[in-house]
């Protein structure tokens, strides 16, 4: 695989496997020809903060870098998670940063325009917990004046916060681009709306992808939030009803929508926290497939994928990934992949008797 540096849709691919094990590949063009009629199409509309500050930490003096990385109280953009770097920039793979100058609760950070200070340490070297002592607005402005898209070292020259807002952001509340979205453009939604192929928003706050400590990675994504409009849970519940295939834009729409699921495979509309991984074992109550960038196996966004597939199938995607010389991470190339059949063991089916029997008993009360 290749890592792709910079948006490039005129020449972007799309990997689609289907259900049954079938593979193709394919210019990410076709993509918009792929859905049937009563189909629905689910897209994170969550705009980029621009989350990576950089500024000195004050008792010592020294270069610091904040990645804010996770809200501890949405909406509110005056408290945060963050990930804490020394010198050096995103030009140096995030494994190999300096560790941050020695912290302890109540320093004060200079941030360009803004000040911050460390609220807690937690237990890791480059976790803590930061607050901004100013009001919402002035914090909201000091990021837009100062900050700067979080970025990787696949990515040499830095980006502009346009580069990290696909075509439908609305609300800046996400600290990583919800990458598979770059796919969308008006096109594509236009041809979806000619042929009867459905097409719904929800908004979830999308995370770091890599923290640069392996203990830490293991951990994410974080807790996030989402916000699940009305419509979009009306059209949920229509498709399922009709026997439609739910597709999903991306791991953080997956996650939003297997969080809100309810038994019969609806959602529930409104505000609500992802918790936890979605992974091998994992039952999907919702996603009938997703697209997603081309990631490798280990990663966070990879790992979802076991939810979709059996590993054997995962391997052999990602053996095409190599031999076809697909493009990873945010601006790469994509994947379409079906939900395999799930086969129920004996026990796994007895264990779904209460749940349908209390389901259907509620439904006729």
């Amino acid at each position: 695989m290749i890592a792709a540096d910079r948006p490039d849709r005129r020449s972007a691919r799309l990997f689609v496997v289907e259900a049954d094990g079938t593979m193709s590949d394919l210019p990410r063009a076709v993509f918009a020809t792929l859905f049937d009629p009563g189909d629905l199409i689910v897209a994170n509309d969550a705009a980029t903060l621009p989350a990576s500050l950089r500024g000195t930490h004050v008792p010592s003096d020294e270069t610091i870098e904040i990645r804010l990385a996770g809200w501890l109280t949405l909406p509110d953009p005056t408290r945060f998670v963050a990930i804490a770097f020394g010198a050096g920039d995103h030009r140096t793979r995030t494994e190999d940063r300096l560790p941050p100058p020695p912290l302890s609760p109540g320093d004060r950070l200079r941030l360009g325009p803004l000040e911050a200070v460390v609220e807690r340490l937690l237990d890791r070297p480059r976790l803590l917990e930061l607050r901004f002592p100013d009001n919402r607005a002035a914090v909201l402005a000091g990021l837009a004046q100062h900050g700067r898209p979080i970025q990787y070292a696949h990515v040499p020259e830095p980006l502009a916060l346009w580069d990290v807002w696909t075509k439908i952001a609305a609300g800046p509340v996400a600290f990583e681009a919800p990458s598979a979205g770059f796919a969308l453009d008006w096109l594509t939604l236009q041809a979806w709306r000619r042929r009867d192929v459905g097409f719904a928003t929800l908004t979830h706050a999308a995370g770091v992808s890599s923290t640069g400590d392996a203990a830490l990675d293991a951990r994410l994504p974080f807790d996030e939030p989402y916000r699940i409009p009305e419509y979009t849970a009306t059209q949920v519940a229509r498709a399922k009803l009709r026997g439609s295939r739910i597709i999903a834009i991306g791991t953080s729409v997956v996650r939003a929508l297997e969080a809100a699921a309810n038994l019969d495979g609806s959602v529930r509309a409104g505000n609500g926290i992802a918790t936890g991984r979605i992974a091998q074992g994992t039952r999907l109550r919702v996603v009938d497939a997703i697209l997603t960038g081309v990631h490798q196996p280990g990663e966070s966004h990879f790992e979802l994928l076991h939810a979709f597939a059996d590993e054997a199938l995962l391997a052999k995607a990602s053996a095409a990934f190599t031999a076809y010389r697909y493009r990873a991470h945010e601006f790469g190339d994509s994947m379409l992949l079906y939900r395999q059949p799930l086969l129920l063991s004996r026990e796994q089916n007895r264990a779904e008797v209460p749940e349908t029997k209390a389901l259907l008993e509620t439904c006729y009360e």
